[in-house]
């Protein structure tokens, strides 16, 4: 089973930082990055290896702050 999440990403200004966010993304098991854009991302993931909150953390990592969407 997948679950395709919301991300709201501060601190993103450019192409070079889409890239960084769905490297990161793309990163974690379980985890599929959809769609990245400056700002936000839409991601599925399956729930038995990720949390939405660790996934942001992912992106928190490299430098963005990153909440998931309600």
């Amino acid at each position: 089973m997948e679950i395709k999440t919301s991300l709201l990403i501060e601190g993103m200004h450019c192409e070079a930082c889409v890239r960084r966010v769905t490297n990161a993304l793309n990163s974690v098991e379980g985890v599929r990055a959809d769609s990245v854009k400056v700002g936000s991302a839409t991601v599925t993931f399956n729930p038995t290896t990720a949390k939405p909150e660790q996934i942001a953390a992912v992106v928190d990592g490299i430098g963005f702050t990153a909440r998931v969407e309600p």
